[in-house]
């Protein structure tokens, strides 16, 4: 009877220590122990043994966060207000220096994000933010990542969002947008005009040098007219040529 009672305390001790002793960890995570203060080593993943009361333990995973960057308000380059959002992606790759380098890893991410994100916004101009996305996205990141190595972290990725302007803005960007357009029409109408005109003066030499070809020519067209039954009046061939000799004249002129 005395011995039994000896025995059910120290059975119970034993499975209390145990349950203190034996840690499991999934094959994502990873476990920081420190040794009565000092760093002992990373267990994981798996089943493993800690000293109960002497050792603590620190969990981290690897999987990779997302954050989501909340809305900032930024100044560009060419001082235009813009709203910018952005979605960053880590994961831990050092889970020691995650645990011992920064006191809280995945607050110190977050805030350097936002700051990073307004940082690199505010030294471009608009039209770099709206046309260049994919340029900027991968800019970010390796600022983030050149800054949460020390870290242990490492970014993966970084993708704007929305960028929202002011309606003030969106309409003088639509005039910019109009105007440009109007401009590419005329030099493009300008330039064809241009093209025709040269033509048009290549072929009045042409017709100059060859009387007969200007006949042809005016035949061609009588017989196109009458296929069309339209109603035309067609001049002498000898005012047409008149006309080609003009031509060349003012041509001979302008190179003088």
């Amino acid at each position: 009877m005395v011995l039994s009672d000896i025995i059910l305390p120290i059975l119970i001790l034993v499975i209390f220590i145990l349950s203190k002793a034996i840690k499991i960890v999934n094959e994502y995570e990873r476990v920081v122990i420190f040794r009565l203060g000092r760093l002992s080593g990373i267990k994981g993943p798996g089943l493993f043994l800690i000293i109960p009361i002497i050792d603590t333990v620190v969990k981290i995973d690897l999987r990779v966060v997302t954050i989501d960057v909340p809305k900032q308000n930024v100044i560009t380059k060419d001082n235009v207000t813009v709203d910018v959002d952005a979605v960053v992606y880590y994961k831990v790759v050092e889970p020691s220096s995650a645990v011992n380098e920064v006191e809280n890893y995945k607050y110190a991410t977050s805030t350097l994000s936002q700051t990073t994100l307004r940082d690199a916004i505010g030294q471009i101009e608009l039209d770099e933010l709206l046309s260049k996305r994919e340029e900027i996205n991968r800019n970010i990141q390796e600022m983030l990542d050149v800054s949460t190595d020390p870290w242990g972290i490492k970014v993966t990725g970084v993708t704007l969002r929305d960028v929202k302007i002011d309606d003030t803005m969106l309409r003088a960007i639509a005039k910019q947008a109009e105007a440009e357009r109007e401009k590419r029409a005329r030099i493009i109408l300008a330039e064809g005009e241009y093209i025709a005109a040269e033509k048009m003066q290549q072929a009045a030499k042409l017709y100059q040098d060859m009387p007969a070809g200007l006949k042809l020519r005016e035949l061609q067209t009588i017989a196109e007219v009458a296929r069309e039954k339209n109603l035309i009046v067609i001049s002498n061939s000898m005012e047409i040529g008149g006309m080609a000799a003009m031509s060349k004249a003012f041509s001979e002129k302008n190179k003088g």
